[in-house]
């Protein structure tokens, strides 16, 4: 299918920016899965190409772009032809649009030129040991100590939590308001600051996922992201976009998906003929195929309403919920479809089955999509009561 949000330009960046995964980052992909870890290089490559950070103004090195088409190709020719563990859209589009947007002039001209070029990596910690979603129950604490905040606490199932040179750690600032919040930078050499050891999960393996501990580190005003107070508002500012570019990459996973799969139908045989040929396995292709062009047309009409500064949660919501639960179907159904070998740890299909299931639970689950989508439609019970 045709998309039609893209023009000219964005189909030869397109081009290039696929070549760039396909010879600089997928030889690389199996060593990192097995190591745990992206190197440090392909940051600082990506961001050599320009990749990082398109946002940026040009006065801190980067492109001053502020269409979210670039960055969706960038994310889309990851997911398909590079490595989905590199986590370049935490790097880019998640977290360093905090420092972009909350930080004054001299934290963006300290921090976003490194950003830009990759050598400083970029983490958000806001999930806690027992809290999940509910960042109103965090446990972690800054203290005002007049030239800087006393930091202690404990973060979990942080991306990028191994590589990371700053982290934008959430903390509760006003132990008395359940709202009271703050985001602190934490640069990583700063003392008190400790790493717990990498976190083993079912897919993303080359996805470094971490504990992160904080035992009284003293963390300058000057790393202070906007007001000291007002850090949950910062948060929900910012979900929108985190979940459109997770809807970005659940659509291009199960397109990659399908892709591997209708190759594997074609030439796989059995009783003398293509598995692809059997009535009910052209009805599953062929469903997926509708079902994937029609979720991906609404996540581009996202992505323009979002470049026009329209994109509401609820619609973020909706986005999000519908392209991480058919990502979840698709995978599902090529696994199926590729039979004993789909479940074989050298077929891509497994790896991205193992890569997709996570897709329905971070950025907020598919229960908790829902539950904005219901509660925009009036079906509040403290309303209705």
């Amino acid at each position: 299918m045709r998309r039609l949000i893209f023009e000219s330009e964005h189909d030869e960046f397109r081009t290039s920016v696929r070549r760039f995964f396909q010879n600089e980052i997928a030889p690389h992909a199996k060593q990192w899965r097995e190591q745990g870890f992206v190197d440090r290089w392909a940051f600082t490559k990506a961001g050599s190409q320009g990749y990082l950070l398109m946002w940026a103004d040009e006065k801190y090195g980067g492109a001053g772009v502020a269409d979210f088409r670039y960055e969706q190709i960038v994310y889309e020719e990851n997911m398909q032809y590079g490595e989905p563990g590199f986590y370049l859209q935490l790097h880019s589009g998640l977290v360093a649009p905090y420092i972009g947007s909350l930080g004054n002039d001299e934290q963006k001209a300290r921090w976003l030129p490194a950003c830009i070029r990759g050598e400083k990596i970029l983490a958000i910690a806001m999930t806690e040991p027992g809290s999940g979603s509910d960042l109103a129950g965090m446990k972690s604490t800054a203290q005002d100590c007049g030239d800087h905040w006393l930091l202690n606490g404990s973060k979990t199932y942080i991306s990028n939590g191994q590589i990371a040179d700053l982290v934008i750690v959430a903390a509760r600032s006003a132990p008395e308001q359940r709202y009271g919040i703050g985001l602190f930078v934490v640069e990583a050499d700063m003392p008190g600051f400790k790493r717990g050891g990498r976190l083993h999960k079912m897919g993303l393996d080359a996805q470094d996922t971490s504990e992160l501990f904080f035992d009284a580190v003293k963390v300058p005003k000057a790393n202070v992201l906007g007001d000291a107070g007002k850090g949950f508002g910062y948060l929900s500012q910012f979900l929108g976009g985190e979940r459109l570019i997770s809807s970005v990459d659940a659509v291009a996973l199960a397109q990659t998906a399908f892709d591997l799969t209708l190759e594997f139908v074609q030439q796989r045989k059995a009783f003398g003929r293509p598995v692809g040929t059997f009535q009910h396995n052209r009805f599953v292709m062929g469903e997926m195929r509708a079902q994937i062009d029609a979720i991906q047309t609404f996540v581009d009409q996202c992505v323009l309403e979002y470049n026009a500064g329209r994109l509401t949660a609820e619609l973020a919501a909706e986005s999000k919920l519908l392209s991480t639960e058919l990502a979840g179907k698709v995978v599902d159904s090529c696994v199926q479809l590729h039979g004993g070998a789909g479940y074989m740890e050298e077929y891509r299909i497994s790896r991205l089955y193992r890569d997709a299931r996570v897709m329905r639970i971070f950025a907020g689950t598919s229960e908790i999509m829902k539950e904005i989508i219901g509660r925009s439609l009036g079906l509040d019970e403290r309303k209705l009561k």
